[in-house]
């Protein structure tokens, strides 16, 4: 009678290869239930922040202090459990996972100092103030852009595809700024985004999604100069708002 212990292949092979997968399963249901909850405070925060298309300037602090105690802060506190989570295995083997959420919860953040939320101790309530890359590290309190290592962080990527996503915002804040009366924002948002896109002309990027949708900001600024023309064709642009 054959002997059948005797194989050609060692089945520790396969034992190895059913623990990495039950390993690579388990990380993933983590993930997908920290993410879950993470997209749940990010939708919180945009819900609230499609007001701003009708609420008038001088009203937006309180809609901004419930974004960012309804909305921000607890996603804050998802990312960082995301971070501490995440960091124990290779970064770019799931990062697929948490990109969109990550970039959705800057773009909040960028939207949210626009307007004169998120305020530093040196200018309180700036409008059109925009948050650097290391702000938003130091924020949610997670590495920027690490090359040393092997763990969760914000890529530059992110923050610049949130930056083409604040400018798609604001331009369509911009035309409904002209209903509200508020001509002012118009204008500033108009220089802004269009001091934006001359920032982006000189980065030299190798990524083809983000140079796309870098691409697609000059009809974000074009939207608004139709409406910045539009306004002084009719001599609605006041002289202050034209010397911003």
């Amino acid at each position: 009678m054959a002997d059948n212990t005797n194989t050609m292949i060692d089945p520790k092979i396969f034992q190895y290869l059913q623990a990495h997968a039950e390993e690579q399963t388990e990380v993933g249901d983590k993930l997908t239930q920290i993410i879950t909850g993470f997209n749940r405070h990010i939708s919180t925060a945009q819900g609230h922040l499609s007001r701003i298309h009708a609420t008038p300037l001088q009203k937006l602090g309180p809609l901004l202090s419930q974004v960012e105690s309804e909305g921000i802060k607890p996603a804050i506190e998802s990312i960082g459990e995301l971070n501490k989570f995440a960091s124990n295995y290779p970064y770019y083997k799931y990062n697929f996972r948490w990109r969109s959420a990550v970039q959705n919860l800057i773009y909040v953040m960028l939207i949210t100092a626009w307007l004169g939320g998120l305020s530093s101790e040196s200018k309180p309530g700036e409008l059109g103030r925009l948050l650097r890359i290391e702000e938003i590290g130091e924020i949610l309190k997670v590495p920027v852009n690490l090359e040393d290592r092997d763990a969760f962080h914000i890529t530059i990527e992110e923050y610049i595809l949130a930056l083409t996503d604040l400018t798609d915002e604001l331009s369509r804040l911009a035309m409904n700024s002209v209903t509200m009366g508020n001509i002012d924002l118009t204008v500033r948002i108009s220089q802004f985004i269009k001091d934006l896109f001359a920032g982006f002309q000189l980065l030299n990027l190798k990524n083809d999604i983000v140079r796309k949708r870098i691409d697609a900001v000059k009809y974000h600024v074009k939207k608004v100069e139709d409406v910045i023309y539009d306004l002084s064709l009719r001599n609605l642009i006041p002289k202050a708002a034209e010397q911003v």
